[in-house]
């Protein structure tokens, strides 16, 4: 069984492009089909990466994320408990 799936023409043309680099490469003609059908069971194994790229922004934070954090930090000196946290998000 076979469903159509509509793409926009720079997906279709890079879809080609990607198409006639194999042949080029491998020598092997594929249909967009079966270049479809690899490229979704490839994101199928990565999905966790596929889904990551979808949200707006990076979880766990990057090194260079982290290091600019803890440059940023400063030590009041008042030690704060949940509390206290709770408190002031909460009133």
């Amino acid at each position: 069984m076979t469903t159509a799936v509509k793409v926009d023409e720079d997906a279709k043309s890079r879809l080609e492009e990607l198409q006639a680099e194999i042949r080029l490469r491998t020598g092997q003609k594929v249909t967009q089909q079966e270049l479809l059908s690899r490229l979704i069971d490839d994101a199928y194994e990565s999905r966790d990466e596929v889904i990551d790229s979808f949200r707006e922004s990076t979880v766990p934070l990057s090194e260079e994320e982290k290091e600019a954090m803890a440059r940023g930090r400063i030590s009041s000196g008042v030690e704060t408990d949940e509390d206290d946290i709770d408190d002031i998000l909460y009133g």
